[in-house]
């Protein structure tokens, strides 16, 4: 996912000879920029919205912006664009937030920031063997660290905030898709349910957190020890308890509850947890019986299970 260095236009933008002061036509319109951390996936995205019908720049110079956007306004081809911008302008990134603000005056901009953890951009760049665009004289998370101080106001200022560290690049692609894809979905929220076992740390990521060591532990019978929570007799066993289908019950309920709210205030993905002591058993089985209770009820889910099979 390290970004590409070319600009990369992808039809011909018609240039008007009248000035953008004196044209009082109404323009629609419409400009995302895409913006972030170096690895974090932005030519992906980039491909996302040209595989939308986006008019697709990659590393256009931040001091053309404000031209690209009057000619985009004026053009009666192009409605809706998108261009990456990142750390590879140096020192002329610094004009972004000024600039962002004069261009919504021109067209209706939308500002995406991609980040990831340390750990899986580092991953990332092990695996495509290329250097950190600030420089190879220093390690990757060195720069890294250089690269989220420069890009700290930028990402103050972002319309939308996207950690790609839960996707792969398939999944990225298809959540940026489904996020501005016209016919939007009143459900468009990518939820991830997590097993883990409290004994192996709790998930950095988690947005919403349940221990369910309260319900009965498999592990302490003979048969079911070597076993997870997919498997059916296990599942059956967690769930002959009354507390473990009126625990189900309520949290399904509760989240199908809270997820319209979380969309409303504009977030695109939520990671929900339940934790039990070894990850194995009980938090497997609630995870699975919970993320089918929220596909069915129209989401799209990913049921992770962290620490199953160990």
């Amino acid at each position: 996912m390290a970004p590409r260095k070319s600009v990369r236009p992808t039809k011909h933008v018609p240039v008007s000879t009248s000035h953008p002061a004196h044209d009082n036509r109404q323009h629609h319109g419409e400009l995302v920029i895409i913006t972030g951390m170096s690895g974090s996936g932005k030519a992906s995205v980039l491909k996302a919205f040209e595989d939308l019908g986006y008019y697709c720049v990659d590393n256009l110079p931040v001091g053309l912006i404000p031209r690209f956007a009057e000619l985009v306004g004026q053009s009666s081809e192009i409605e809706r664009t998108a261009l990456v911008v990142d750390v590879r302008e140096g020192a002329q990134l610094e004009a972004l937030p000024t600039i962002v603000k004069s261009v919504k005056h021109i067209l209706p901009t939308k500002v995406i920031f991609l980040e990831a953890s340390d750990a899986v951009i580092i991953r990332r760049y092990s695996e495509t063997r290329r250097p950190h665009p600030l420089g190879t004289n220093a390690s990757v998370k060195t720069s890294l660290a250089e690269e989220r101080r420069h890009l700290k106001p930028i990402r103050a200022i972002a319309d939308m905030v996207i950690d790609t560290s839960k996707f792969n690049v398939h999944e990225l692609r298809a959540h940026v898709t489904e996020r501005f894809q016209k016919q939007e979905s009143d459900k468009n929220i990518l939820v991830s349910v997590v097993s883990f076992g409290f004994k192996h740390g709790v998930p950095e990521d988690a947005d919403l957190l349940f221990d369910v060591r309260f319900l009965p532990n498999p592990h302490f019978i003979p048969e079911f020890r070597p076993l997870t929570g997919r498997d059916p007799k296990v599942a059956k066993y967690i769930k002959s308890f009354p507390q473990t289908k009126e625990f189900i019950q309520r949290i399904s309920e509760l989240l199908i509850y809270l997820l319209p709210h979380y969309i409303h205030e504009g977030k695109s993905y939520l990671t929900i947890a339940f934790g039990c002591t070894g990850g194995q058993h009980r938090s497997v089985m609630i995870a699975e019986d919970v993320g089918k209770r929220l596909h069915k009820a129209g989401y799209r889910v990913k049921v992770v299970h962290r620490d199953s099979p160990r």
